[in-house]
């Protein structure tokens, strides 16, 4: 498998940085994480704007220009053995010759990417939906921003796998903010919600993709806070992601979710955001082949 690695591109078995890069001591670095669909990424530009954002938020200079990046990621895809990815994308402050928290001079970031095959929900997932569990979000005060340093969403992701869960639905003072490694949104009364854009949630790519399809297809829906509350009450929920897409939850806390003939199974307005989302994805990757 190949990975490329401060302007190499080697096996990733062999790629090497040093203990005193900053990712490393600090966790001082960004990520990101493309998906890719029979070797074409989806939503590139979108992705790297949000590692700009990312970059620019803990003040770390761009090492690469938009077509720079471009072209590593289709080497990338182009070198491996399978069609359907993901790209990991990482850049760190670099590797001091000492540890000192300030960032230092004249020193290079560390640049590291490889792909790996992508996984995606199963059938079986799809139709009958994912388990959740929650937890309070004990999270630094940044999180729009997609940075190395997750330590407290490692932990809560653990907790989801402890209890046999696909996810952790973290709660901030009794409001929703986001999944451990997913955008969360609910359903009440027809109503898809979901938490707005600010620091306390990454603003994620299929996020905002589930927000135009429904502006496009009419659903109502609206973006604003949301309580602990109607999680817990409401009608669906689904998580987002680039890996998920749209996925059900259709039990939180042990507890079914739903109503009706949808109790405990994906509902209405989950399973036609899906089939939406199929449809966006498969557009795309049509004209992406033309």
């Amino acid at each position: 498998m190949t990975a490329y690695l401060n302007g190499e591109f080697l096996p990733l078995s062999e790629a090497r940085i040093s203990p005193l890069d900053r990712g490393f001591l600090f966790g001082d670095g960004a990520y990101e994480v493309i998906p890719v669909y029979s070797r074409h990424p989806f939503r590139v530009d979108e992705h790297l704007r949000r590692l700009q954002a990312s970059l620019d938020g803990i003040r770390l200079a761009n090492p690469y220009r938009g077509e720079e990046w471009h072209a590593i990621i289709r080497r990338l895809i182009a070198d491996a053995d399978f069609a359907d990815q993901t790209v990991y994308i990482q850049i760190t402050r670099g590797a001091d010759s000492k540890r000192d928290q300030p960032f230092p001079r004249d020193v290079p970031p560390t640049v590291f990417l490889f792909t790996s095959p992508l996984v995606a929900p199963s059938a079986a997932q799809r139709e009958s939906g994912v388990a959740a569990i929650t937890a309070n979000d004990i999270r630094w005060g940044r999180c729009d921003l997609k940075t190395v340093a997750l330590l407290a969403n490692v932990l809560t992701r653990q907790l989801a796998v402890d209890a046999g869960c696909t996810e952790t639905i973290m709660l901030r003072n009794g409001f929703l903010t986001e999944g451990s490694a997913s955008n969360i949104f609910c359903v009440r009364d027809g109503v898809i919600l979901t938490p707005p854009k600010d620091h306390r949630m990454l603003p994620g790519i299929t996020y905002d993709i589930v927000l135009e399809l429904a502006a496009r297809h009419g659903a109502a829906h609206q973006v604003r806070p949301v309580s602990e509350t109607e999680v817990r009450t409401a009608d669906e929920l689904w998580m987002t992601s680039s890996t998920k897409e749209v996925l059900g939850i259709t039990q939180l806390d042990g507890r079914p979710i739903g109503k009706g003939d949808y109790l405990g199974k994906p509902g209405p307005v989950t399973r036609q955001m899906h089939a939406w989302y199929a449809e966006f994805r498969d557009a795309v990757m049509r004209k992406a082949d033309a």
